[in-house]
């Protein structure tokens, strides 16, 4: 697929499923429940051991049009690199980093950096940046992202950190093209029980409430 095809799959499933520490015996099923639920784009992250070798089996398990399978907490090209080639199809940083974006841009991998102010944000952009997230969410708000969409309305916003169905409405309405959802979507304590389903209605709840932002 094109980096297009995989910024509209993004942006198809306007929430993407962050999988801080998944574990290699749970993964498949958590991401299963997840697209159940209509959340369709998933991300693993880079502090996760043997994160590779997880990614690649991820991504075998899920060769579909619908379902992208990306990276987060990229800190540097190296990594960004080893990632791609296993198969991540996106990238993503807590953070601005600019040897990130342009080995993305080199393999044509949708690149999602991290930044906080106007100058970050536009900074970013230029830089290469296919979606620029905005973090962390939570604290500067949904007020934040809107003062930003106005002179920037150019540049697409994720927002992530802190992000819950309290607020995910808001910050889609702020001019936010999509979520990033942690632990309020993918709760440890229903994977230790084998509770998927209700990771599935989570996943539900979220994909409704984004969907209902947008009209």
């Amino acid at each position: 697929m094109s980096k297009q095809d995989d910024l509209d799959r993004i942006n198809d499933s306007g929430v993407v499923a962050v999988l801080r520490g998944a574990d290699a015996d749970t993964v498949i099923d958590v991401a299963e429940a997840l697209k159940a639920g209509g959340v369709t784009a998933i991300e693993l992250t880079a502090d996760t051991p043997n994160v590779t070798d997880m990614l690649s089996n991820v991504t075998a398990s899920f060769d579909d049009e619908e379902t992208i399978i990306g990276v987060g907490t990229v800190l540097d090209a190296e990594t960004a690199r080893a990632v791609t080639l296993a198969g991540a199809e996106f990238v993503v940083s807590p953070s601005l980093h600019e040897d990130v974006i342009e080995l993305c841009n080199r393999y044509g991998t949708v690149v999602v950096p991290g930044a906080m102010t106007p100058t970050e944000v536009i900074t970013a952009y230029e830089a290469g940046a296919d979606v620029v997230k905005v973090f962390p969410a939570s604290t500067l708000g949904p007020g934040h992202v809107k003062s930003i969409k106005g002179p920037l309305g150019q540049v697409p916003i994720m927002t992530t950190g802190g992000v819950d169905l309290d607020n995910a409405a808001s910050f889609i309405e702020a001019g936010a093209s999509s979520i990033g959802v942690g632990g309020a979507l993918v709760d440890d304590d229903a994977i230790e029980r084998g509770d998927f389903e209700a990771i599935t209605e989570t996943a539900r709840a979220f994909a409704e409430t984004v969907d209902a932002a947008r009209e």
